[in-house]
């Protein structure tokens, strides 16, 4: 974060079509440290939903150099509501809902990982 704090998570990888429709659906929760990682593989909109989620979840959208370009706290569980990146990512990480608040995770934060090119 801009204060200097890492936090580190266990996030799944969703990287294939199927593991990318599916996401978090049917899950009662998200642990705390856990989510899911939505690698595009190239920069482009990235538009959710929560049909069939029914855990609320944060949504941070992220640029391809790591950068956090745009955030969306506590998803509705089930909505049917479009929920934009607003401008093209790499990628989208999923989180329980509230941890982008508790963290103090904002946009311009850095994500380290290997889709990325900035974490080995």
């Amino acid at each position: 974060t801009r204060d200097g704090i890492q936090h580190v998570f266990n996030v799944e990888m969703a990287l294939t079509m199927q593991q990318q429709i599916v996401g978090e659906m049917f899950r009662p929760t998200v642990p705390e440290d856990g989510g899911m990682l939505f690698d595009w593989r190239n920069p482009r909109e990235s538009r959710m939903w929560m049909r069939n989620t029914i855990a609320s979840l944060d949504m941070i959208f992220i640029n391809a150099d790591g950068t956090i370009r745009s955030i969306a706290e506590n998803a509705v569980p089930e909505s049917l509501a479009v929920i934009d990146s607003r401008g093209p990512v790499r990628a989208t990480l999923e989180v329980a809902a509230g941890t982008a608040a508790r963290l103090n995770v904002r946009v311009g934060d850095k994500v380290l990982q290997r889709v990325f090119g900035n974490a080995p």
